[in-house]
C-alpha cells in the first residue's frame, strides 16, 4: 500500500474522521484541570518558599533547639520538592497535550482542505498527516495518521495485482 492509497481512504471518510479528530482534540487535549492544578501548585510553592525563608531567618535571630529546627526545615524542603516535582509533571503534561492539540488541528485543517483523492505522492501531505508507518514481516504496511487512524494493506498482494495489470 502506498501513502496515496492510505490517504485516499481518509479522504473518502473525511467528514467522519474530522468529527472524530475534533472530539479527540476537545477531550484528550483539554488542559483546563491541569492549568488549575498548576496554578494551585505554584501558589503552594510560593508559600513553601516563604515559610522556608522565615524558618531560616528565625533560626538566625533566635536561639532554638537545632534538632527541632533541622527537622522542621527538612520537612519544608521535602514538601517543596514533592510539590515542585508534581508542578514539573503537570507542566510537561500541559505541553504534551498542547502539542498534540496543535498536531490534530493541523491534521484536521489539511484533511478538510483536501477535497479530491490524490493521484501522486505529496511530500507536504506526508509530513502533515502521517505519524508513523510500520512494515511487517508479512509484507503488510500500516500507515498511522496523526489522528490515530490506521490503514493496512498487504504489499505483496498489491505487487501481484500491479504485475498482472502490467502484462
Amino acid at each position: 500500500m502506498t501513502f496515496v492509497t492510505a490517504f485516499n481512504k481518509l479522504v473518502t471518510e473525511r467528514e467522519e474522521i474530522v468529527a472524530n479528530a475534533e472530539m479527540v482534540r476537545q477531550t484528550l487535549c483539554d488542559t483546563t484541570e491541569l492549568e488549575q492544578e498548576k496554578a494551585t501548585l505554584g501558589q503552594e510553592l510560593a508559600v513553601l518558599v516563604e515559610m522556608t525563608q522565615n524558618c531560616i531567618a528565625e533560626n538566625a535571630r533566635i536561639a532554638q533547639d537545632q534538632g527541632a529546627y533541622q527537622k522542621y526545615y527538612n520537612g519544608l524542603v521535602e514538601r517543596y520538592e514533592a510539590a515542585k516535582s508534581r508542578f514539573d509533571e503537570v507542566t510537561e503534561a500541559i505541553a504534551e497535550r498542547s502539542a498534540k492539540s496543535e498536531r490534530l488541528a493541523g491534521f484536521i485543517k489539511t484533511l478538510r482542505a483536501q477535497e479530491a483523492p490524490l493521484a501522486n505522492f505529496d511530500e507536504r501531505l506526508w509530513g502533515c498527516m502521517v505519524d508513523y508507518v510500520t512494515v511487517g514481516v508479512d509484507g503488510g504496511m500500516t500507515v498511522v495518521f496523526r489522528d490515530g487512524t490506521e490503514t493496512r494493506e498487504n504489499m505483496a498482494q498489491n505487487r501481484l495485482k500491479n504485475s498482472k495489470h502490467d502484462d
